[in-house]
């Protein structure tokens, strides 16, 4: 199978292309807006997704799509809206219009705002943030493709050697802090979070792409309090303390997620737990394998604050 895997440079896509690789034809479309290169030993071609002739000749050449290019989470998208909703939305709409082979999209949790009890596919959305509003958008220009909807939990952990590392996710910051600076600071703490890591999106694409599944589907390992999630952290790393404060911005998401309807129509199931992402990122920053962790490059936000994006 010839697979397109558009913005495959990135965090998710690093490990996404070493699991497909393997068995399939795999080309790499990306604008390195993070990046300065890419190594990796597979088909790469340079673009914006917003190149509409370009990419339409790569989309005639495949047989399936995995879209991840998205400006991802709520700050950075909220940096510039517009454009959020141009690169999030508006490009999904020519994807949908122009190709009608398979497609993997990745959506968000974070579509599900601030909820009680254990939601799924069914629940109401109710996206607090551009991030989550652009996603549910191109969850409907979707809506009549050949499509997998993959709503993903808050990712953790490392995707493979070669790919920018996140440091502005909630597991991996954590662990960050309490290396760097002896303390986890938690804003509030009894707020859910669906954990995922970033290996196992690979696993789900790897297992569904060559079936006949479509839909939405929630993606994501166990589902978390930050709080829980800063005690597993000292336990790692004891000589660290937790200091829990008020909530100091807007970030009202609190939501627990149960992805039973993919192990149901798929059989698959997140399994790479929270201790296997803290030792991934303990390991680096105590090992002195990342020279600056403050870099803006490791955020998101900081990144696109800096540098913009046109």
């Amino acid at each position: 199978m010839n697979i397109l895997v558009v913005g495959g440079a990135g965090y998710v896509g690093g490990g996404i292309v070493d699991k497909l690789k393997q068995t399939h034809n795999v080309t790499v479309y990306d604008s390195l807006i993070y990046e300065e290169s890419y190594r990796k030993d597979v088909n790469f071609v340079y673009g914006d997704i917003r190149d509409h002739d370009k990419l339409l000749r790569l989309l005639k050449a495949n047989d399936a799509v995995i879209w991840l290019a998205a400006l991802v989470g709520d700050g950075a998208c909220s940096i510039n809206p517009e454009l959020t909703f141009e690169i999030n939305s508006e490009s999904v709409k020519f994807l949908a219009n122009n190709f009608d082979k398979k497609i993997i999209f990745l959506s968000t949790c974070s579509v599900y705002g601030a909820q009680e009890g254990l939601l799924d596919e069914s629940s109401s959305i109710n996206p607090l943030s551009e991030y989550a509003s652009s996603k549910v958008q191109a969850e409907e220009y979707l809506t009549d493709s050949n499509a997998i909807i993959f709503r993903l939990g808050t990712l953790f952990g490392i995707s493979d050697e070669f790919s920018r590392i996140r440091l502005d996710l909630v597991v991996n910051i954590l662990v960050t802090k309490a290396l760097t600076e002896g303390k986890l600071t938690v804003f509030g703490g009894e707020q859910w979070r669906p954990l995922l890591h970033v290996v196992d999106v690979a696993n789900a694409i790897a297992q569904t792409i060559e079936s006949d599944i479509t839909g939405i589907f929630n993606l994501h390992y166990k589902n978390f309090k930050i709080i829980d999630i800063a005690e597993a952290i000292v336990k790692k790393v004891p000589s660290a303390t937790i200091e829990t404060t008020p909530m100091k911005f807007q970030d009202a998401r609190n939501y627990q997620v149960s992805s039973e309807k993919l192990y149901q129509e798929s059989g698959f199931k997140a399994s790479t737990n929270l201790s296997k992402g803290i030792e991934e990122v303990y390991d680096l920053i105590s090992n002195n394998r990342i020279k600056n962790v403050h870099h803006n490059r490791y955020s998101n936000q900081n990144f696109l604050e800096e540098y913009g994006i046109t």
